[in-house]
């Protein structure tokens, strides 16, 4: 239910840029993305600072777009994100020495410390990585074929960077099914 709820405002977005276009897409995201928020501070009670972030650009930049009649501060919105995720975790590492993704996912998920490492990092690059493409497809293409690719290629290279990360991870995952069956 959370990640259909985390892509709410983007399948949204697309559908009313098949619409209408750029313009009231980016309005549509806008609100969308606050009535996410405000779902989710209803619902839980919580707000993690990464929706806070998200819902921040979304305002910056889709107000840019929207007063300035120019699409290139939207299409520069998923770059802006991505970037901002991955220098958060490479500061987390870098600076203060902690394992943002560890702090995040460390209560559901048991690794070794070298294990946090290798994924810290990987989705600092990953984001790196999707932070240009973003911005290569935005501006070597029309902006049908941005949208295109924010849902389906975006998600879908989302979807394979996630396969590849359990793979990598699933080595470090003890066999509860094993344990129990001991346990008799």
């Amino acid at each position: 239910m959370k990640l259909l709820l985390d892509f709410f405002p983007i399948a949204l977005f697309f559908v009313a840029f098949k619409l209408w276009g750029i313009y009231v897409a980016t309005a549509v995201a806008i609100v969308a993305t606050i009535a996410q928020i405000a779902w989710l501070r209803y619902s839980t009670g919580k707000i993690e600072p990464m929706q806070w972030l998200s819902l921040g650009i979304i305002v910056l930049f889709g107000g840019a777009t929207i007063l300035a009649h120019d699409e290139t501060f939207i299409k520069w919105k998923p770059t802006v994100l991505y970037w901002l995720m991955g220098a958060a975790l490479a500061v987390g590492l870098l600076v203060f020495r902690k394992n943002l993704l560890r702090s995040l996912m460390g209560t559901q998920l048991e690794l070794p410390d070298n294990a946090w490492r290798a994924m810290s990092w990987s989705w600092t690059g990953f984001f790196a990585v999707m932070g240009v493409l973003n911005l290569w497809v935005a501006y070597n293409f029309d902006t049908n074929t941005w949208v295109n690719f924010k849902l389906f290629g975006g998600l879908g290279l989302m979807a394979v960077f996630i396969v590849g990360q359990a793979l990598y991870l699933g080595r470090y995952m003890k066999d509860t099914k094993g344990a129990e069956a001991g346990d008799s």
